[in-house]
């Protein structure tokens, strides 16, 4: 990536009679999060009829037996939505060329989105997964290439509870097992999707978004014959590719987890009751991930940061590396990280390091502490010398603690804003930050 763009990225959420009214109010309190208001659009999905039983019987509402229970039909329905609301349309009208889907609230994604777009681009893929190295069995689904036997094939997505049976069933008896390396050779579905919008559009007008059905009914016991609660007709985003012809180009990405990978999807019960060694995907491990994927960033282009200490949040054990976090006009990829380090910086393991600028340079910096930088584009920011005072401390937050906002007790820490260095720069021009 070389060169500036001002573009206004379009920012499309899909909500449901659950969600809509909550994620509105979420982007006007926080004025969209620093977007226009323009470049966000809400598409409502409607819910769906569901099933009381294994003959499909109509489940009625428990609260007024003259209503059908429904639910949401699955985030599938994103591709029809985007295809009635014209939008696709729109954005191929001002050049748009990709679309990016994701499905879960993994806040690395981002790290991972220009090389995955430089992929799409350099093999001309119509669709492009994004995925991580996968453990055998591990509950993510795995990207496989499917022959039929009339010779079509298939990259798709299988999820895991099917995948093992299928390779039993197709000549492999060990399963869903480990290769040498380690790994799956099915890497993990992390249901972040790269489209070329042009083709993407031309499928939509035939299938008008369609995609294909399941129903995964959860049962009450072994002979599976009451549903433990009822179940509805449900589609997956993830499946878009199984209506396209064989000379469509489906591929897939792998990235490392730190840098592309970390959920959040389970409450802190839940998430203390994984069994030790596999992740939380909880508000507590995807927050320290950022804070670990930075700081290895830094790492590797050559700055020196302190090792981790472990701590267990809501029983959650978790490693807490320095608290580093840059605005993306800094950092967007590792080379812009690069050019913006400089000399021999380091940053001890309980430090707090905040970028909130452009044309910052960090040259020699010794931190110990907290230091935040706030600065104008048009300003050129120089920070070197040695940083020290009494920083953040972490204080730990129970999740059944009801004197904490919600936000706070699912993350179970907050931060005790002790002492720390902020710097203002409003004007432009060369200044430096040399304490």
């Amino acid at each position: 990536m070389e060169g500036e763009c001002h573009t206004k990225i379009p920012f499309a959420i899909m909500t449901s009679d659950d969600t809509n009214a909550l994620t509105i109010k979420l982007l006007e309190s926080n004025s969209y999060f620093g977007m226009e208001p323009s470049q966000v659009k809400i598409l409502k999905q409607e819910k769906v009829a569901c099933l009381a039983d294994n003959d499909a019987r109509l489940a009625l509402d428990p609260n007024d037996k003259y209503k059908i229970q429904t639910k949401p039909h699955g985030h599938g329905d994103v591709h029809s939505l985007l295809y009635s609301s014209g939008l696709l349309e729109q954005w191929k009208n001002t050049g748009r060329r990709w679309v990016l889907f994701f499905q879960d609230t993994n806040g690395l994604l981002f790290n991972a989105i220009p090389s995955a777009l430089g992929v799409s681009a350099t093999k001309g893929y119509n669709v492009n997964s994004l995925a991580v190295p996968r453990k055998a069995k591990e509950a993510i689904g795995g990207i496989t290439k499917l022959t039929h036997v009339d010779g079509r094939t298939m990259v798709i997505n299988v999820e895991y509870n099917q995948l093992d049976p299928l390779l039993r069933a197709t000549g492999h008896p060990d399963g869903d097992a480990n290769c040498e390396t380690g790994y799956s050779p099915y890497p993990g579905n992390i249901n972040q999707l790269i489209l070329e919008l042009g083709p993407y559009i031309e499928e939509l007008k035939k299938t008008h978004g369609a995609i294909s059905e399941f129903v995964n009914p959860k049962y009450t016991d072994s002979t599976k014959t009451a549903f433990k609660s009822s179940t509805r007709l449900e589609c997956m985003m993830q499946d878009y590719p199984k209506t396209l012809p064989p000379t469509a180009k489906v591929g897939f990405t792998v990235m490392d987890s730190w840098l592309a990978y970390a959920p959040v999807k389970n409450n802190p019960e839940d998430a203390a009751k994984v069994p030790k060694g596999n992740p939380f995907h909880s508000a507590t491990s995807g927050e320290m991930a950022i804070y670990r994927a930075n700081s290895l960033i830094l790492r590797k282009a050559g700055a020196h940061i302190s090792d981790p200490v472990v701590s267990t949040f809501n029983g959650q054990e978790v490693e807490v590396w320095p608290c580093v976090a840059w605005s993306p006009r800094w950092g967007l990829t590792f080379k812009d990280v690069k050019q913006r380090l400089h000399g021999n910086s380091s940053v001890s393991q309980r430090s707090v390091l905040v970028i909130n600028g452009r044309n910052v340079v960090i040259d020699g910096l010794s931190l110990d502490g907290a230091l935040i930088v706030n600065s104008v584009d048009e300003a050129e920011v120089k920070v070197t010398g040695h940083v020290e005072n009494k920083g953040w401390t972490i204080q730990h937050v129970d999740h059944r603690d009801t004197s904490e906002k919600e936000e706070t007790r699912i993350r179970g820490f907050k931060f005790e804003k002790v002492e720390q260095l902020e710097v203002n720069y409003t004007e432009p021009g060369k200044h430096c930050l040399s304490p």
